[in-house]
């Protein structure tokens, strides 16, 4: 699942979409594919053949058929309500019902509630509060309570509290010095915190978090797709 969302992805991003039927075997292939892997019973979808359920290929589905305009492959209704029942007393969610609040869960959640406009099932307020708390003194944020901070909760945190309006609730000018901080000034990249090794993933959501917070120069990001803003509106409208 995850390697085909990245590839419908890329696809995209490159305006090569109609590669998919001129090259392979067609969009219509590729979204059976993902449809092929929902669970009917509980509404989730599996990462693969072998079956293990969490809410990141969920979101992973809702992602690519959504791009690919093939969301009716799917029972939409029945994995909203699997979401919901993801949904725990902090107003978090996790990988699956009963499972803890944390950041990334949240984004994938959330995020897929906005690809489907169910925005309004989120208790904004609530989760809001708990997002706003991953805040920790060196303006970073973490992934959950007791927990160290982390670049790339820059974009999980920050996504998600963008989707329901509410990135005010956070200290912008703390977290922009502490993704900065993160920098290799000489050999270029981000790392998950100042003075560790950089690498692609969280130089991509360090980079993603400070286009979300308006840090000059960058493009504009979707906070649904992670993806230019520019792309999702011209696949979208």
């Amino acid at each position: 699942m995850l390697s085909t969302v990245s590839a419908v992805q890329i696809l995209a991003m490159t305006d090569a979409l109609d590669q998919l039927e001129t090259k392979g075997k067609g969009k219509n292939h590729v979204g059976k594919f993902i449809a092929g892997l929902q669970n009917q019973e509980s509404g989730t979808f599996a990462g693969d053949e072998w079956g293990e359920e969490d809410t990141r290929f969920l979101y992973g589905a809702f992602n690519a058929l959504s791009l690919l305009g093939l969301m009716s492959l799917v029972n939409v209704d029945k994995a909203v309500a699997h979401i919901i029942a993801c949904a725990n007393f902090d107003g978090g969610y996790g990988t699956g019902p009963g499972a803890e609040s944390h950041s990334g869960q949240i984004f994938t959640c959330v995020a897929a509630l906005a690809i489907v406009g169910r925005l309004d099932l989120v208790d904004k307020e609530k989760l809001g509060r708990w997002l706003s708390e991953r805040q920790v003194p060196c303006g970073g944020l973490n992934g959950r309570p007791e927990k160290d901070e982390d670049v790339c909760y820059s974009w999980w945190v920050l996504s998600s509290l963008a989707m329901i309006e509410r990135t005010h609730w956070i200290d912008r000018d703390a977290l922009i010095a502490f993704i900065l901080k993160c920098q290799d000034t000489e050999i270029g990249g981000i790392s998950d915190r100042p003075g560790n090794m950089v690498d692609v993933w969280h130089t991509q959501f360090g980079l993603c978090g400070l286009s979300l917070l308006g840090y000059p120069g960058l493009e504009a990001v979707d906070p649904v797709y992670c993806m230019p803003k520019s792309i999702t509106k011209r696949l979208l409208g």
